[in-house]
This record gives C-alpha cells, sequence and structure tokens, in this order.
C-alpha cells in the first residue's frame, strides 16, 4: 500500500508517499480501506518531530479517516465487509489501509458523503469529551470556544447550538469571524481588533462564559479566566502559546472555577473506546438529522500532503483539510 511517511522532522516537504506492508487486522480490529484522512494540528506536531505515534502505531501522520470495511479480525462482531464508516486512530492514517480497534469505527449515515466524513471522527471526539463530558456545558449556558473557524471550532458551535446552549466564537479576522456567524455562532469576535473578554462580557450582561474552550494557551489562560463565570470551566486542549500560564489563583477560588488540561491520543485505549460510544449516542443522531454536519475547508490527493500541510499552516482554512486517497 502506499502511504504519506515523514523523511525527517521538517517542514512540508519532508513528507513522502511510499511503499508500506500491507497491515492485517489482529484480534477485536478492522481493517478499512481509506477513501480519505482528516489533517489535524497533531500531524504538524509529527511531521516536526515533536509529536511521535504511540507505540504500535504506524510511525506515519493520520488520526482519523474514511472508508469502506475491507477485513475483519478475530472476534470482530457488528460490523461487516462493505460497511461504510470512519475511524478516530492512534496514528497511520495517511495510507491506503489502516488497520484499528472495532471500538474505535464509526458508521457513516446515509446522508454524509463518504469523503467528508474523514472529518468528523477527531473533532467530535474532542469536542463532545472535552466540551460535554468534561466541561458539562448545558442547555442555556454560554460556551466561548477559541478558534471557531477551525475543525474543532466548527464542530463545538454546531454540538453546542444544537443542544440549545450559546456560543461566542473567537477567530482572526472579520471574514472568519463572519463565517462563525454562518456555522451557527451567536456572537464572533476578531481577536486582532477586539477584546474577547470585553465581548463576553457584553454577551452576557456581566455574566461571563460557563465553558471555554482554549486551544492556546499561555497568557490566554489567564483572560478566559477573566471572561469565565462564577462555577465556570475551562478545558485546555492544546498549547500553542508556549509560554507558562499563570493563574490568579484568588479570582480562581472567588469564581470556584475549574481549569482541566487534556489530550485524547495519550488516553488508554478502553477511554477512547467509551468516547467513541458516547459519540455514536449522543452526536451520531444529529448527524443523521442535518443539524450537524462536516465543515470542509479543501480536499487535496494524497500525494499533495505537503501542500496540505501548508494550507494548515498558513492558518486560512475554515473548517477541515482533507486527503483523498481512494
Amino acid at each position: 500500500m502506499r502511504a504519506v511517511v515523514v523523511s525527517r522532522p521538517g517542514d512540508a516537504d519532508v513528507l513522502e508517499v511510499a511503499e508500506r506492508p500491507d497491515p492485517t487486522p489482529g484480534a477485536n480490529e478492522v481493517r478499512i480501506r481509506v477513501v480519505a484522512a482528516g489533517l489535524n494540528g497533531a500531524d504538524l506536531s509529527q511531521r516536526r518531530g515533536y509529536y511521535p505515534s504511540p507505540a504500535g502505531a504506524p510511525e506515519w501522520p493520520g488520526l482519523e479517516v474514511s472508508g469502506t470495511i475491507d477485513a475483519l479480525g478475530d472476534g470482530v462482531d457488528g460490523w461487516s465487509i462493505g460497511d461504510r464508516v470512519c475511524a478516530l486512530l492512534p496514528g497511520g492514517g495517511y495510507a491506503e489501509l489502516v488497520t484499528v480497534d472495532a471500538g474505535l469505527v464509526l458508521p457513516v449515515p446515509d446522508s454524509v458523503d463518504l469523503v467528508e466524513a474523514a472529518g468528523l471522527p477527531e473533532v467530535a471526539a474532542t469536542v463532545w469529551s472535552n466540551v460535554f463530558d468534561l466541561g458539562r456545558l448545558a442547555a442555556e449556558e454560554v460556551l466561548l470556544v477559541h478558534g471557531g473557524s477551525s475543525g474543532i471550532g466548527t464542530m463545538a458551535i454546531q454540538l453546542a447550538r444544537a443542544r440549545g446552549a450559546q456560543v461566542i466564537a473567537t477567530a482572526g479576522s472579520d471574514e472568519k469571524a463572519d463565517f462563525c456567524r454562518e456555522v451557527g455562532a451567536d456572537a464572533a469576535v476578531n481577536y486582532r481588533t477586539q477584546d474577547f473578554v470585553e465581548a463576553v462580557d457584553a454577551f452576557t450582561a456581566g455574566r461571563g462564559a460557563d465553558v471555554v474552550l482554549d486551544i492556546v494557551g499561555g497568557a490566554y489562560i489567564a483572560r478566559d479566566l477573566e471572561a469565565l463565570a462564577t462555577g465556570g470551566r475551562i478545558v485546555s486542549i492544546a498549547v500553542r502559546d508556549r509560554e507558562p500560564a499563570s493563574v490568579d489563583m484568588g479570582l480562581m477560588m472567588r469564581k470556584r472555577a475549574s481549569l482541566h488540561g487534556t489530550t485524547l491520543r495519550a488516553r488508554p485505549l478502553a477511554e477512547r473506546v467509551a468516547i467513541i460510544a458516547a459519540v455514536r449516542e449522543n452526536v451520531w443522531p444529529l448527524l443523521a438529522e442535518g443539524r450537524v454536519r462536516p465543515v470542509i475547508d479543501s480536499v487535496f490527493p494524497l500525494e499533495d500532503a505537503a501542500a496540505a500541510h501548508r494550507r494548515m499552516e498558513s492558518s486560512a482554512h475554515r473548517g477541515k483539510i482533507l486527503l483523498r486517497v481512494g
């Protein structure tokens, strides 16, 4: 099979298409003939040499795919050869074939394009596990989501609105802020020209946001706390600002706030399987009804993985970037 491998840590040009042995599914695994793979920030970090695949996973990037099942390992129930599926992976998605634990696989509804489905597993699992499970966002509460025009941001906006919450999104331009509103955000802030704390204060009449989904870290954490309502929850899922975060513990105590830092890829298999089961129960009905949809920026051929990475690094994208494999 063909796979996009990292010849050495570096910029996007180190990505190369190479031949690798076809994988064979082990016990409780399925093999998927890949139609498309989704890009994620973790892929860029892996390419740069900062985020290697976990033990047992292929050494090349790719945390989510869509395609059809073409082989079953021993002990697999509930799946058949030919099923249209998408899956959350520990790595190796930039390839024509992948094997994955059957518990990390989701069916693709007939109403969803199979290529676009590659943009669903990672964002759905990330948003559900962080905003709704850990962050406990409830109907009529307010979510502040940073990077609202990203894949994770667009999913967070849609899911929060579908479940009765209000959403304030931040973005890096007026055009992206408008895009967030088109996706469903009640309010959107260009963080380059506006103060998001002031915007949250104005939108909530001084109450603050109940949940903040943070993808920046560093100095943003203190500002998130300022924007937070009493009893609010900050969930930090990525670090772009490498400066250490400084938190006013007095303010945190007065607001009875909580701050959580999480990752998805490093969790034990049982936890990831439980998250996918929760996504299937809570998110997939909304997907089948059309109330939530994959938001796709662009689709690149597998051979153009370097161009796809450059597109993501430019921050010009809105929604998910995909690699077309099959």
